[in-house]
């Protein structure tokens, strides 16, 4: 997938430390509204693979993310994830794994490609690496449920992770909406409020946790979203593959 061009748009693999803070102050900007040079980093930035999307006319960084290798699921302690879902239940999966996080498009931009894009570079990094599984946290901006009711009701319906698989709760704050909601989802609406990477998983055939973690230093709440790549519908996979290529 490296140097993969599309329309406007091309992604390529970070390459050096200056792509890395790049990422970094992008990702501070869209989850911290702060532009002034900050950077949103932790330790998983060292050992994670960066993919960064950009404009191809002025080199602008439009939308990053970063994947985090793991040779099955006896390595799912080592997640960003697990630091806020006990994970245990996918610890038995043999197949190798990735963990796609701190997704961020600059909150400027609006094109739905920048999205397509990033997703066939992903599908690019997945294929080239031979991933099984996907994962990730897929979050809701704000730690306020209420405006996102039907789409957790959405969620509870017809997404919950297979029982083998179930995230169980491990961070302090949580909202169990697959226990606490007794709404039947307004259909609209929760697409609508429904997070466009979260969309995006569940068309492929994606799932999530039965919780949503309350994270107050992103200011998000978030659900641990899981694809199995044999699951993926064969129509969409052609589809991906086709724009990866």
């Amino acid at each position: 997938m490296v140097g993969l061009k599309k329309g406007r748009y091309v992604a390529r693999l970070a390459q050096n430390d200056a792509d890395i803070l790049a990422a970094q102050q992008l990702r501070q900007f869209a989850f911290h509204g702060d532009a002034s040079g900050a950077t949103d980093a932790d330790q998983y930035d060292g050992v994670c693979a960066h993919i960064l999307v950009e404009e191809r006319k002025t080199g602008e960084l439009v939308c990053c993310f970063r994947m985090l290798p793991l040779a099955d699921g006896n390595d799912i302690t080592r997640s960003y994830s697990a630091q806020f879902y006990e994970l245990s239940a996918l610890e038995a999966f043999e197949g190798s794994m990735v963990e796609m996080g701190r997704f961020c498009i600059h909150p400027d931009r609006t094109d739905p490609d920048i999205l397509r894009v990033a997703w066939a570079a992903m599908t690019g990094y997945v294929d080239d690496n031979n991933i099984e599984m996907l994962f990730g946290c897929s979050s809701f901006k704000g730690t306020d449920a209420d405006p996102y009711l039907d789409a957790f009701a959405m969620l509870r319906d017809r997404h919950l992770a297979p029982k083998r698989f179930i995230p169980r709760p491990k961070a302090p704050k949580i909202f169990q909406f697959a226990q606490r909601l007794r709404r039947k989802p307004d259909l609209k609406q929760a697409q609508l409020r429904m997070p466009p990477l979260l969309r995006t998983y569940l068309m492929m055939g994606g799932w999530v946790s039965d919780h949503a973690v309350v994270d107050d230093h992103m200011n998000t709440l978030h659900v641990f979203t899981g694809l199995e790549i044999k699951a993926i519908p064969p129509a969409r996979k052609r589809l991906l593959r086709a724009m990866s290529s």
